[in-house]
């Protein structure tokens, strides 16, 4: 069944976090059965295993180890995982009934999980286009006709974590794949999206935010763009400084409407 935008503008109007969002938003629509993908240290599983009782089945994927060829800052060391993987189990103990470890990456574990199982699926793994074209493309099937998939760090901008760090492409790249499968995607507060899988659906980009407006990556590789994020990198105080600039400037204007 589709969720009506007026129904999405409610859950936005209750939340005041991504989590806050997706509580209303699970219990809304009543699912029962999803996937989280990239749980790392279980707090947004304990508080969607807690806050939504309509939930019987939570998938909890991660590989919880040291990947070598992901260059994001979330990537630790194994023995941390390891504390991670202790701490996640520990936290969603009290619901050891509904949930379902699966420890390794998507393509590792995914097939553990029957196409059109899930009501709802939310990826919050590996931010990289490897790692957003992997998940989407293996999880998609996994998803029933009617139900959705979701995401987090759906970031405007592709150097969320600078450009020491291979760059975020969950956005534009969800979009494309909406594109692709003719489903109905839509931008959310908190850099989160949400994807409509729905037989014989056009599609189309929704953007509640009013954040959105280019898909085009050129922008961002523009020479004068980079540079500008080196020299951020190199002297943060500037940054701040420009940052406290800019806002001051944004609030001066407020006050003259």
């Amino acid at each position: 069944m589709s969720i009506s935008e007026h129904a999405i503008e409610d859950v936005i109007a209750q939340s005041n976090s991504r989590f806050d969002l997706w509580v209303h938003f699970i219990n809304l629509n009543q699912i029962q059965h999803m996937a989280e993908i990239g749980v790392y240290r279980g707090d947004f599983a304990a508080k969607m295993l807690k806050e939504c009782p309509s939930l019987k089945k939570y998938y909890m994927i991660d590989p919880w180890r040291h990947l070598d060829d992901w260059n994001k800052p979330a990537n630790k060391s194994d023995a941390l995982f390891e504390q991670f993987f202790s701490e996640a189990k520990a936290k969603t103990d009290f619901a050891a009934e509904k949930r379902i470890i699966l420890r390794g990456t998507t393509t590792e574990v995914i097939d553990e999980i029957p196409d059109g199982a899930l009501d709802f699926a939310y990826i919050d793994g590996d931010h990289t286009l490897r790692g957003i074209t992997i998940d989407l493309i293996r999880v998609y099937p996994k998803i029933r006709e009617g139900g959705w998939l979701a995401g987090d760090d759906f970031s405007q901008t592709i150097w969320q974590h600078n450009t020491n760090f291979e760059p975020t492409l969950v956005f534009p790249f969800a979009v494309y794949f909406a594109e692709a499968v003719g489903a109905r995607i839509y931008a959310l507060p908190y850099s989160q999206f949400l994807l409509e899988k729905q037989r014989g659906q056009a599609f189309s980009f929704i953007d509640f935010t009013g954040q959105y407006h280019t898909l085009s990556l050129r922008e961002q590789f523009l020479p004068r763009k980079l540079l500008a994020l080196k020299i951020s990198k190199a002297f943060p105080l500037t940054r701040k400084m420009a940052k406290r600039m800019k806002n001051r400037i944004h609030n001066k204007k407020k006050r003259h409407l």
